[in-house]
């Protein structure tokens, strides 16, 4: 069993850099951190990075996850080996590129591509939005799936994750309290398919609603709020169709012993209890 602590940043690729950083940092709010040949370092909190763009194709694309130690590194590599994941480990040149003392990367049955990473940086300097959205951290991942069951033993069997509800055959899982750090929503193939931001307020929410609406950005889904983790929501498209969310009021679990996972509708009712209906494919039925 490979225990993990938290989701820990997400690299995109994208075709248009500079779109990108126009984008990550007018729309979204982010904070450039870094910029190296050929990607940028973005800030949404204490973490040296939350995202990075780099320039490719879904080929760059990766969501990390934190594990504690590198002899646990080294354990879950050779349990991936023994279930049959082909298992890079990171040179010294790719741990520089992520900020982090060492990583695997491998791909999940669905052809996700996921790295556990050791002792990611954190910085001394506190994360300065270029604009007011609120942001008071990168806080989950949702990944397409081509078969949520199979995918939700791996998360759940050799990952330590639990799963706090069901959306249809969706899982929501964590690691510690917070409701979810990762989901998987069913999808015809692998990929990231959304990226979360927590904020600190509605007002936050609603702000950001007037932003994008002046923008011309599409907003695919709310403001809303999910009947499974409390939290309000508001989600819109971004480069390379990829899809943001901005949420608070996220629960968090804290009587563990007691908590049952709870099974909700794969239709608007089960995603939004305002009425919303989402815009976005993997939540279709």
């Amino acid at each position: 069993m490979i225990g993990l602590k938290d989701v820990v940043y997400c690299r995109l690729g994208t075709r248009d850099l500079a779109g990108a950083e126009w984008f990550a940092v007018n729309i979204l709010g982010l904070e450039v951190a870094e910029r190296r040949k050929g990607a940028i370092y973005f800030k949404s909190d204490a973490r040296a990075h939350t995202l990075c763009y780099v320039e490719g194709g879904r080929e760059q694309e990766a969501t990390a996850f934190e594990i504690a130690t590198s002899a646990d590194l080294q354990k879950a590599g050779a349990v991936l080996e023994n279930l049959g994941h082909a298992v890079h480990y990171g040179t010294p040149a790719e741990c520089d590129a992520r900020h982090v003392r060492e990583f695997i990367r491998f791909d999940d049955p669905s052809g996700n591509h996921i790295e556990f990473v050791v002792r990611p940086e954190t910085t001394a300097q506190r994360y300065h939005g270029s604009r007011d959205a609120g942001i008071t951290g990168f806080s989950h991942v949702g990944l397409c799936s081509t078969d949520p069951a199979r995918d939700e033993l791996f998360w759940t069997d050799v990952c330590k994750a639990r799963v706090s509800d069901r959306i249809g055959d969706a899982p929501l899982m964590r690691f510690g309290t917070i409701h979810h750090s990762v989901a998987l929503f069913p999808f015809h193939q692998p990929g990231i398919q959304h990226v979360n931001h927590q904020v600190a307020s509605t007002d936050d929410i609603q702000r950001s609603l007037a932003h994008l609406r002046r923008n011309q950005v599409t907003v695919t889904f709310g403001p809303g709020r999910h009947p499974t983790s409390s939290a309000q929501f508001l989600y819109f498209a971004g480069p390379d169709g990829m899809t943001f969310e901005y949420s608070t009021g996220v629960c968090e679990i804290h009587d563990e012993p007691l908590w049952r996972d709870r099974q909700f509708h794969f239709a608007p009712k089960g995603f939004c209890q305002w009425g919303s209906a989402p815009n976005i494919a993997a939540f279709k039925d």
